[in-house]
C-alpha cells in the first residue's frame, strides 16, 4: 500500500498504534492514497465532496496512517459524552454552527501562534447538497497567509486523492469557483446526489 510521506517539517503525530489502526481501516475498506503530501508547516486542508458519515472514518484513518497531526472542525453536537474526549484527542475542535462566534479570527490567531499547524475541514459544512460552499476556509487561509491543500474523496476508485495547493487571491467568488471545479474533477462522493 502506497502511503504518502509526511516530512519532519509538518506537524507530526507518530504513534505506532494510531498508524496501525489507520492502516487496518484502509485495508479493511479497500482504500488507497493518490498523490503526495506537500512539505508545508501550515495549511488549511479542505476535503470534498462530503456526502457521507464514512468520510469522517476515512479521513481520520488517513490522518492516523500518514502520521500528520491535523486539527479539524466539527459540529459541537458530536462532541458529547466519552466521544468528546476522544475527538478532541484526535485534534477535533467543536464548532457551534448556530452562530459564528468569530471563528475565523480565532483560528487565524491559532495559526499565528503556532510554528506548525494543519487544519482540515469540509467546505460544504454538511453532508447534504449545498449550492454554495461556506467560505470560512478561504478567509482563514487568506488571513493567516497559509495555502489551501485540496484533497478529494473518490469513492469510485476508493482513493483519497491529495491534490494541489491553492493560494487565495483577492476575488473570493473566482477562487471558490476554481477550487470547487478542481475538486469536482478529481473526486466523487459516496452519494453523488449530495454533491
Amino acid at each position: 500500500m502506497f502511503i504518502p510521506e509526511a516530512s519532519d517539517n509538518m506537524p507530526r503525530s507518530i504513534r505506532p498504534i494510531w498508524r496501525f489502526i489507520g492502516r487496518c481501516v484502509f485495508w479493511l475498506l479497500g482504500w488507497q492514497f493518490e498523490g503526495d503530501l506537500p512539505n508545508l508547516k501550515k495549511a488549511v486542508v479542505i476535503v470534498a465532496p462530503h456526502t457521507s458519515n464514512w468520510d469522517f472514518v476515512i479521513g481520520m484513518a488517513a490522518k492516523m496512517l500518514v502520521g500528520v497531526k491535523a486539527n479539524w472542525l466539527g459540529k459541537d453536537a458530536i462532541f458529547v459524552g466519552p466521544a468528546a474526549a476522544i475527538f478532541k484527542s484526535w485534534g477535533g475542535i467543536p464548532v457551534e454552527r448556530s452562530s459564528a462566534h468569530d471563528l475565523v479570527s480565532n483560528v487565524v490567531n491559532e495559526f499565528n501562534q503556532r510554528e506548525k499547524m494543519w487544519l482540515g475541514l469540509s467546505p460544504e459544512g454538511t453532508r447534504t447538497h449545498v449550492d454554495q460552499w461556506k467560505s470560512g476556509f478561504w478567509h482563514i487561509a487568506k488571513d493567516a497567509n497559509v495555502p489551501i491543500l485540496m484533497v478529494a474523496f473518490d469513492y469510485q476508485k476508493k482513493a483519497l486523492v491529495i491534490g494541489k495547493t491553492f493560494t487565495p487571491g483577492d476575488d473570493l467568488e473566482s477562487d471558490m469557483e476554481s477550487i470547487r471545479g478542481y475538486l469536482s474533477e478529481i473526486g466523487s462522493g459516496k452519494f453523488p446526489e449530495y454533491e
